[in-house]
């Protein structure tokens, strides 16, 4: 089982996304996702969240809000418990130069017609709506959503 972060950085009614195109073997090879990544020892999801904005961006955020837990069972990969959060603030100057693939900045209304999960359009949804934390669980084969369960 895997703790991962994702963080949605917002800007104008845009938001921050990777288009993961560098690495081999990744899961989300050519999807569009937020900023984040796998928790290393020791750190509570906003240590990671924070590390991973910094090392995939460059800029450190100042308003980090987590705003829920996603758990992804998947018959290929195992499963994962996804700690999402949302930012719309910063320091410094993003880096576009991301080892995870290509940051773009995105308006929120596209962001669905992009190569995404199934189950991002979900929390996207929630992200959007819903103030309190979550928690979303999301099965699938494959590349396909076949059940999910929202709990508020």
């Amino acid at each position: 089982m895997v703790n991962t972060t994702l963080c949605y950085i917002e800007r104008d009614g845009e938001y921050l996304m990777i288009h993961r195109v560098k690495k081999k073997n990744d899961m989300n090879h050519d999807k569009w996702i937020g900023v984040g990544g796998k928790f290393e020892g020791g750190e509570s999801p906003f240590d990671c969240a924070r590390r991973e904005i910094l090392e995939e961006t460059g800029v450190k955020v100042t308003d980090l809000k987590y705003r829920g837990i996603v758990t992804f069972v998947s018959d290929e990969f195992g499963t994962e418990y996804m700690h999402l959060f949302t930012a719309s603030g910063y320091t410094g100057e993003i880096d576009y130069n991301c080892d995870e693939g290509r940051l773009e900045w995105v308006k929120k209304e596209r962001v669905r017609e992009l190569p995404i999960w199934e189950g991002d359009k979900i929390f996207l949804d929630l992200l959007d709506t819903e103030e309190r934390f979550f928690s979303l669980k999301l099965e699938y084969e494959g590349d396909r959503l076949v059940s999910h369960t929202l709990e508020i």
